[in-house]
């Protein structure tokens, strides 16, 4: 089932925790209430209980929210877990329609330019990596979200894009040479945040694209979390 809601004044919950980081942020119509915070692998700990002090900030309880987006990935495996199923268990509460976010489009959201390189430290030496470009206001995907090596991340065209991400810090120099004089700016410490995910949600679901919580699931990219001996 698909559900439409309007495109302004909308109660909305975003969930994000595919980093070592947590973001939550609740909009009561045209206001946003958010947190984020570092939390290690304690998000399970830490989600709900800064939840309900956003709702309780927002003046708003469940009976209010409209609907639920979460970060969807590609990021860590049990973070994407925790995420969708907190989202989940929410929507299932209320019958509430779920946004699935890409956390790299949130990146790229976040940033304040229109030509976006998203890239993730994934570990195992390797990067989730997007890349965006904004025309008429809306996002196109010009590399969808992928696994990389570091050195082999695909080519942009033109100049004049910006680099956000864990991966730029983490891989900076393999990163750099493959994309030589394309990026004008990096910022190697943004994260996914929920208030970007709020932005990109109000779309979706003004689209009537949110879809019921048995349907939501993580974008994982990759299929396997950890080196086998012999290949570490």
């Amino acid at each position: 089932m698909r559900h439409r809601i309007p495109a302004i004044a909308v109660n909305l919950i975003a969930i994000e925790t595919s980093t070592e980081h947590c973001s939550l942020a609740v909009s009561r119509g045209a206001q946003v209430f958010a947190r984020s915070l570092h939390a290690g692998q304690r998000h399970s700990e830490l989600a709900l209980p800064v939840l309900r002090e956003l709702l309780q900030q927002a003046g708003l309880d469940m009976q209010a929210i409209e609907g639920v987006a979460y970060g969807a990935g590609p990021g860590s495996f049990t973070g994407l877990r925790i995420a969708c199923g907190i989202a989940q268990g929410l929507a299932l509460a209320r019958n509430l329609p779920l946004a699935g976010i890409g956390t790299l489009l949130a990146l790229a959201e976040d940033c304040g330019a229109d030509k976006v390189i998203a890239c993730l430290d994934a570990r195992m030496g390797e990067v989730y990596h997007a890349a965006y470009r904004k025309s008429g206001g809306k996002w196109m995907e010009m590399h969808a979200p992928a696994l990389y090596k570091p050195q082999a991340v695909p080519q942009v065209e033109g100049s004049d894009w910006i680099a956000c991400g864990s991966g730029f810090r983490v891989h900076g120099a393999p990163l750099a040479q493959c994309y030589g004089g394309s990026i004008a700016r990096t910022d190697a410490d943004a994260v996914p945040n929920a208030v970007a995910m709020l932005r990109l949600a109000r779309e979706v679901f003004a689209a009537g694209e949110g879809v019921d919580a048995a349907a939501a699931a993580p974008l994982y990219v990759r299929d396997k979390v950890a080196l086998k001996t012999g290949e570490r």
